[in-house]
């Protein structure tokens, strides 16, 4: 079993920075693809970025240049770096985990979730 649990979420003006957090408990991280997703008010859970166990990442268009997904091993911690924040980018964060090292940007594709992390920027 996998618990994951994000921090790091609030509110900030646009174009500025927040950085989540994911850290992770049960297991370590090195074996998995984790990802994170977001769901704003009356829309579907959407792919943001993700990394597999050797670094490689991936994102979403939407946030391409803006956001980075670094990952401390040591601390068995991803992070979700998120810099030119813009209104639309208000959502509600998670934090996921799939048991295969591939990359999925799938929602249904990952097997752990954390509770999530409310992120609002303001214009």
């Amino acid at each position: 079993q996998v618990q994951l649990v994000e921090s790091g979420g609030g509110l900030v003006q646009a174009g500025g920075s927040l950085r989540l957090s994911c850290a992770a408990s049960g297991r370590t991280f090195g074996n998995y693809a984790t990802g994170w997703f977001r769901q704003a008010p009356g829309k579907e859970r959407e792919f943001v970025a993700a990394i597999n166990w050797s670094g490689g990442s991936t994102y979403a268009d939407s946030v391409q240049g803006r956001f980075t997904i670094p990952r401390d091993s040591g601390k068995n911690t991803v992070y979700l770096q998120m810099d030119s924040l813009k209104p639309g980018d208000t959502a509600v964060y998670y934090c996921a985990a799939r048991l295969v090292a591939p990359i999925a940007t799938r929602h249904s594709e990952y097997h752990y979730w954390g509770q999530g992390t409310q992120v609002t920027v303001s214009s």
